[in-house]
This record gives C-alpha cells, structure tokens and sequence, in this order.
C-alpha cells in the first residue's frame, strides 16, 4: 500500500474543499503487470492526482478519462498492455480501440460518446503483454475503503474486505449487485446482518436488505464462502464465485487484507539515523525516533519521523509498547543505551518483528556476555539472540550512512515479508560501514 498517505491526505483536503475526486484501484492483474491488485490511484478535478496503478502508461489516459467513466456510477475497465497494441510508421505505440461486445471481453476502450480524446496519446505498450483490471469509483463511495484504511492505521489491527468487480446472473429478474460494493469479511456472521462497508467505515453495520441489495440464500452463500476464502501470504486476491441453484449467480470479488503500516522503532538519534528514517518514510512506515539523550531526540533534527521521544532508560514500560510488533533498530553509538535497551529486548523475542544492533560483531557479543551475567531465564535470552541481526543490515557495497540505512531497510524488509535473501547478501561483519559505527 505504498503512497497510501499521500492518498489518503490528498482525499480529505479534496473532502474538505468540496473537490470532486475519483479513485482508481487495480482490483486484477493478468500477465505482467508493474502494480499488484490493490494499487491505487486518486485523480481531482482540480487537477491534482496522487499515485500509481501501473509504470506510467496508463495514469495520463485514466486522468482523462476518470471522470467520464465514473459519470454513471463505478465500474470497471481492463487494460492491454501488449498484445493489442498498433504500431505507427514511426514506430510509436497507438493503442487499438474496440467496442466491449460481451462482458467476457476485455476493454479496449469505446471514445463514440467521449470528445476530445487523442488516440495518438493513449500510449500502453510496454511490451508488458498483460491485463490490468482497474475499478472506477468517485470519492463520494470510495471514502468508505478510504475511512477503514486510516482505522487499521490509527488501530494498528487489520481488516479483510471483499470488494465486488462484477456479477452477472441468468435471471434477469435478480437485480445486479452494484460494483465496488465492499463487505468487511472479518464481522461476518450467519446472520441477516453482514456488516457492510459504509461512510464511516467499518462502524457502520446493515443488513444487506437495508443497504439496498437484493438478499437471497445465493447471496449469503456467495459472502461464506469469500469470509471462508484463505489469502494466504497473500495481500490481495482475485476471486470468482458460482452459485449451485437456479439463478445461476456468478460474482467476482477482490479480497484485499489490510494490513497497518510496518512500524520502526529506531533506538538512537544520531546523524546516521537521519537517512534511515528518510528511506522508511519512503517506503510509507510509521517511524519513531527515541534516545536518552533529550538533546540529540528533537522534532528539529527527525522532521519526517511521526514521533520523537527523549526515553529513558528505565523507561521499559514505553520502549514496550512502541516496540509491540516494530522492526527495532538499536544504533546509539552508546554501550550504556545498548546494553539497557538489548536486556529488555532480548528475554521477549515475540514481540517484535525485527531486532537489529549497530555496531562490529565483537561489541554486540560483549554486550551479550554482559546482559546473559544478569539474566536468569537463559531460555528466553537465547530465542533473543537467535532473533537478533549483528550486524545490522546486509553488505550490499558502498560506504556512509546513506549505504547503512540501505542496507538496514532490505534486512528488515525481508524479515518482514519473509523472504529469503540471495547468498552474497550476507550480514555487514567486517565491513567498512560496520566498522564506523563503533563507539
């Protein structure tokens, strides 16, 4: 959920100065495609936009068309990144223009009733040769996902959402369901009231007769099955759901899992920490900056981090807390800091995601011996340190802090999504940016 700030601030001030907006998400993907199923993009019709659902070459055609699209409610396009793409005498792309025939073609865009558009300008081929998925919907609805979005922010707790992308019935007679109707998945019970998405997000709980949707057995069999649906390591999935009676009911849903912002916690405020927390920034987590010393722990020197704290070392209570599900990065440059934040850590290797100490291998190690001397319970010590990275961060070349927060966020950023590192990405041991983080 990469840019998801910039979105979600750009969408309140739209809100509060009465600026219609329209929120692209890609909600499939086929193929190759730059931006996974949930990537978002929010357009203004004062002509402010906000963030990415491919590499480039559909946002200036989606800009223009977001509006015209949206003019009779959300819906959703399929773009064509390879295969139907036309080549002019010169050799730059032209994208083809088709009618949709039958809702299991894909788009390729109808401009009869569209004025002033040029085809020369719709410009998608990449070569990528996939199909990008993308619904349509004015901010007026889309505030909803928008609203839970900023809970599972502010609460740190995630959600599971089904959002409709199309359904289709045999039966002419059952009304369609309306596209980008969203179901928190995570409240449902086998009851009459599934708890839908509403304005103020997932606070707001109707049966789905009140909401205005057509109830029928298809339908609560179709929502068990998407609240039964297992994303796995997944954040988003495409899912497709056949009814077995008469009406013949066929929905297709995107299961997102909202997940809260990785959060770090940087033990420490010197200079080499200033790049860290600019590249965590970068990467949309939710950074908070402590150190004992109240004068190197300031707002003015962590502009960018959500929080600055002077902390003491006593203080276990709060390094607790902001450390509950964190990537801790210890780099103080002070043994006495060290040694009291790592004896609290270590004896509590589940309660956080990450935990990293600066500094050559032989330091932490002292700091080790020293911490163990104290400690009773050595079985929770040693699950500690078996969780522990010393050196932090991988050696991936270069020198100065800016190579150390580097190499620091692809550590934690594969701890976190649990992703093996390639061999030669090894821990920074006697390297040149270990070495100048001695005390």
């Amino acid at each position: 959920m990469n840019q998801i700030a910039d979105i979600l601030k750009l969408a309140g001030e739209a809100a509060q100065q009465n600026v219609d907006a329209v929120l692209a998400t890609v909600v499939r993907t086929e193929g190759s495609a730059y931006r996974r199923a949930g990537a978002m993009m929010l357009i203004c019709a004062d002509g402010r936009s906000v963030g990415m659902i491919s590499g480039g070459c559909l946002e200036p055609h989606i800009i223009k068309r977001a509006f015209w699209l949206t003019r009779n409610g959300a819906n959703v396009q399929v773009y064509q990144t390879g295969d139907d793409i036309e080549y002019t005498k010169n050799g730059e792309a032209k994208a083809a223009a088709k009618e949709e025939t039958s809702r299991d073609d894909f788009l390729n865009v109808d401009f009869h009733d569209e004025p002033d558009l040029d085809l020369d300008e719709l410009n998608f081929g990449l070569g990528c040769n996939g199909r990008v998925h993308v619904l349509f919907e004015r901010l007026t609805t889309a505030t909803a996902l928008l609203n839970v979005i900023g809970q599972v922010r502010g609460t740190q707790q995630p959600v599971t959402i089904a959002t409709l992308i199309r359904s289709a019935s045999r039966q002419k007679s059952n009304p369609e369901l309306q596209i980008g109707m969203r179901i928190n998945l995570d409240n449902y019970t086998e009851s009459e009231q599934i708890t839908t998405i509403g304005a103020n997000g997932i606070g707001t709980s109707n049966s789905l007769n009140q909401a205005g949707f057509d109830v029928s057995n298809t339908l609560f069999n179709t929502v068990e099955n998407l609240a039964q649906h297992e994303l796995g390591d997944k954040n988003a999935e495409y899912v497709v759901i056949k009814s077995e009676d008469s009406k013949h009911l066929t929905t297709e849903w995107l299961v997102q899992r909202l997940e809260p912002q990785i959060r770090l916690l940087i033990c420490g405020a010197g200079n080499d920490v200033m790049p860290l927390v600019t590249m965590a920034k970068l990467q949309d987590w939710h950074v908070t900056v402590v150190d004992s010393r109240a004068q190197y722990a300031t707002r003015i020197r962590f502009p960018q981090a959500d929080e600055v704290l002077p902390l003491s070392l006593e203080d276990t209570d709060t390094l607790l807390k902001l450390s509950h599900n964190a990537a801790v990065a210890l780099m103080s440059h002070s043994l006495s800091q060290d040694r009291a934040r790592l004896a609290v850590l270590l004896t509590r290797a589940n309660h956080y995601k990450y935990l990293g100490q600066l500094g050559p291998r032989y330091r932490t190690e002292r700091l080790i011996e020293e911490i163990s001397a104290t400690k009773v319970n050595q079985a929770n010590l040693s699950a500690g340190i078996s969780k522990l990275h010393y050196p932090i961060g991988y050696k991936l070349g270069g020198d100065g802090p800016e190579a150390l927060a580097l190499g620091i966020m692809a550590q934690i950023n594969a701890v976190m999504h649990e992703q093996t590192p390639p061999a030669k990405c090894v821990d920074l041991a006697n390297s040149n940016i270990a070495m100048m983080s001695q005390a």
